[in-house]
């Protein structure tokens, strides 16, 4: 079965957080990912540039609306995604509860409805 962990976190640069403490957080990441990889789970991981980069387009009633900035303003943003294929949900929790990103944000898990692979769509099977 196929899960998002979605990490939402408060946003810091690296001068509010800390050289240190950003090196600190790059090498969690980065066991956390080769831990996904070598347990053969790791579909794939992003790491998200800052809500301040983001472009969120709409089309209703057939006006486009392009707008800078995140769609929602809140305290936590969307920061990164690790796509993991596991057994079932309390693999997919377990692999929540090892994410960094927990200690400081939260971890949406979120199972696969749909899924495109090689060139079409398919449901997810349990």
């Amino acid at each position: 079965m196929r899960y998002t962990l979605l990490m939402h976190y408060p946003e810091m640069t690296e001068a509010e957080l800390g050289a240190e403490a950003m090196a600190e957080g790059k090498k969690a990441f980065d066991i956390y990912a080769k831990d996904l990889h070598s347990s053969g789970v790791l579909l794939s991981a992003d790491v998200l540039q800052p809500s301040s980069t983001t472009t969120t387009v709409s089309s209703r009633e057939g006006t486009l609306k392009v707008q800078d900035g995140p769609f929602a303003d809140s305290k936590e943003q969307l920061g990164g995604t690790f796509v993991i294929d596991v057994p079932d949900l309390d693999a997919a929790l377990s692999w929540a509860e090892k994410c960094p990103a927990a200690e400081y944000g939260v971890i949406e898990v979120r199972p696969s409805a749909i899924v495109f692979h090689d060139g079409q769509w398919e449901g997810q099977h349990d």
